[in-house]
């Protein structure tokens, strides 16, 4: 993802592992975290509509793009390159971060939030969680993963997971913006966020939350992303969901429109 006005940076997460960031467009300062198959890039839509309102900064989570990764995997290892980036940010600001986080970003946030970063009010898109991912699914997408059927894989996670039909998921691959290599990212990062997400603990992560929340849940979205909300609403101390009409998972590039005015809406009271 390339913009105007944009520039390029990296933040050293604990571990020593590099984070490439992307900053621009003007007001406070709001951090966009995406979620898997992709990188930044995928905030190619909403950033055009949220930069004149915002300092955005979008970052590349570890494994694809422009960040690093380590040898071995740990999900608190993403709390750190967020909560790291956000205090890149709010050093540089000077204030509180605020952050938005689609799918597995939404979990990153999160844990980020639990784990003390300077983060002022959190924005989650339909965080997976257990429900995502049942073991069934999983096992049998490490299987292709071992046998080299990335894009079986890829395809399986699509439409199994997200619930596309395969003509949608032909479309959004015109659609959606590119610049990363889906079935490498895949290769690398699918079966080890499956893993995570199947002990993730999601009411125990919440309850560490003190920041506001939006949930955003669009109508059209998978079964499990309703049951993500439902336990995450119940248990931040202060959430509040909005559906988004017609919108499935990939609002982001279907709504963003949409996504950018509830977004305004909480961040800005506009």
């Amino acid at each position: 993802m390339t913009e105007d006005g944009a520039r390029r940076d990296e933040v050293r997460s604990p571990d020593g592992t590099p984070i490439g960031i992307l900053t621009g467009g003007s007001g406070p300062p709001l951090l966009l975290v995406h979620g898997g198959l992709s990188g930044m890039v995928r905030f190619g839509l909403l950033w055009r509509q949220l930069a004149p309102d915002f300092r955005l900064t979008a970052m590349d989570r570890r494994g694809r793009g422009s960040s690093g990764d380590a040898a071995a995997y740990d999900v608190h290892r993403e709390y750190e390159d967020v909560r790291a980036v956000a205090e890149h940010v709010a050093a540089e600001t000077g204030e509180p971060v605020d952050a938005f986080g689609h799918s597995f970003g939404g979990i990153a946030v999160l844990g980020a939030a639990a784990s003390g970063a300077p983060l002022r009010r959190l924005a989650l898109y339909e965080p997976p969680g257990p429900p995502t991912v049942p073991r069934e699914w999983l096992d049998r997408v490490r299987g292709y993963l071992e046998a080299g059927q990335t894009g079986r894989a890829v395809a399986s996670f699509l439409t199994e997971v997200i619930g596309l039909t395969r003509e949608q998921v032909e479309e959004l691959r015109r659609s959606a913006p590119g610049g990363d290599d889906v079935l490498d990212i895949a290769f690398r990062t699918l079966g080890r966020e499956g893993e995570a997400l199947a002990a993730l603990d999601l009411a125990d992560l919440a309850r560490q939350v003190a920041q506001p929340a939006l949930l955003l849940l669009g109508t059209a979205s998978p079964a499990w992303a309703g049951e993500v909300v439902r336990v995450l609403a119940e248990n931040l101390p202060s959430a509040e969901v909005a559906e988004l009409p017609g919108a499935g998972h990939e609002g982001v590039d279907t709504a963003a429109a949409v996504v950018a005015e509830r977004l305004r809406g909480f961040l800005l009271g506009v």
